[in-house]
């Protein structure tokens, strides 16, 4: 049995993807914060979608 590569940029419901997915996410969390930190408003404000 062969291990799979959990780091491997795989499309579809695999480790790799949902991995990937998260590291995504926790880097778009992280970017939201830190524009409203730095600007003192919300995203949504920030981009003038408010």
């Amino acid at each position: 049995m062969q291990e799979e590569n959990r780091n491997a940029w795989n499309w579809g419901f695999t480790a790799g993807a949902e991995n990937w997915n998260g590291r995504l996410a926790m880097i778009g969390y992280a970017a939201a914060v830190i524009i409203e930190l730095v600007s003192g408003q919300g995203v949504l404000h920030f981009w003038g979608l408010l």
